[in-house]
């Protein structure tokens, strides 16, 4: 998949069918406009369109506005599991004061047509664009029919009585249902990231861990949890399993949020290479211990008990 994060993209990627939105998560929603795409292609290459920074963290910087952390996935993330789909290219859109004050007429024109080209644009419904979200679907199809691009509007899909969403997916993870989650992204929510060096108290309580900064995105409910391990780069790069701590660590003194992930019977050196890892299953919430001996206990117990989940799988 070709990546692209300035504009205008290069002659050779234009012509594409593109599906615009954020895609935070990449969830059966997501994979269902895209599937849309592609059946709409007419043999055109097939792409995303999205915006970075996402538009709702730059109007809160903008303002000046305080707002948690909501994103499923960074922009890394959310690239490498568009690519997974088979996609041919994304064009990540910069998000900044030009962008926000084209009106919708002027982002069909100088974005749309201009800068990537696009034979066809697949929207939700709810679609709206351009300055004070003043475009809509409707503005988007006259729009289409001048500059000579299509446009298709795609359906929702749902998740038993639920529109499949990345809003019900955070409040899913919010409330420590993973597998809900995965049920509505189609695949485990991933913590995507390098590792870090920490204060190796993992090392020193036997059980040393991978430490990876969790900044910017949606929390999970803390605590810890039954995880696989893609590792991404590196010589020990593969498949593994383990079990993760999400949260402050309450036994140490306050700490910033964060993932520190103990993979089963493993022996090499992870700092700095890039892992994924999904959750599974909530085992607990975090807890503190009256004793270092005791928290070491209830580690074992826990790595017992991911194993047994993880084996099942």
């Amino acid at each position: 998949m070709q990546r692209f994060t300035t504009l205008p993209i290069p002659d050779h990627a234009r012509g594409a069918a593109l599906a615009i939105g954020n895609f935070d998560g990449v969830h059966l929603g997501h994979q269902a406009v895209l599937d849309q795409t592609r059946a709409a292609a007419n043999g055109a290459p097939v792409g995303v369109l999205t915006f970075e920074p996402h538009p709702r963290e730059y109007f809160a910087q903008m303002t000046g506005q305080t707002q948690a952390p909501f994103r499923l996935l960074d922009a890394d993330a959310r690239a490498n599991r568009l690519e997974k789909l088979g996609l041919d290219l994304l064009a990540e859109v910069p998000f900044d004061a030009d962008l926000a004050a084209l009106s919708p007429e002027a982002f069909c024109k100088d974005i749309l047509c201009d800068a990537v080209g696009a034979s066809l644009v697949t929207v939700g419904a709810d679609f709206k664009f351009g300055k004070s979200r003043a475009g809509n679907v409707d503005t988007l199809q006259t729009m289409g029919a001048d500059l000579g691009f299509g446009v298709q509007v795609a359906t929702l899909s749902q998740h038993g009585d639920a529109v499949i969403s990345s809003t019900n997916i955070r409040t899913a993870l919010a409330q420590g249902d993973p597998r809900r989650a995965a049920a509505m992204l189609g695949h485990w929510h991933r913590i995507e990231g390098p590792v870090m060096h920490g204060e190796k108290r993992g090392r020193e309580l036997g059980f040393p861990t991978a430490n990876m900064s969790i900044a910017g995105l949606h929390p999970p409910a803390f605590g810890v949890y039954a995880v696989v391990v893609d590792v991404l780069t590196g010589p020990d790069a593969g498949t593994y399993h383990g079990a993760a701590s999400i949260g402050v660590r309450p036994m140490f003194g306050d700490n910033v949020p964060n993932c520190e992930t103990f993979i089963f019977d493993f022996q090499g050196d992870l700092y700095d290479q890039t892992l994924s890892v999904g959750l599974v299953d909530f085992l607990r919430g975090e807890q503190t211990f009256d004793s270092l001996d005791a928290l070491i206990q209830q580690m074992d117990r826990d790595c017992a008990r991911a194993r047994d989940i993880l084996a099942a799988l």
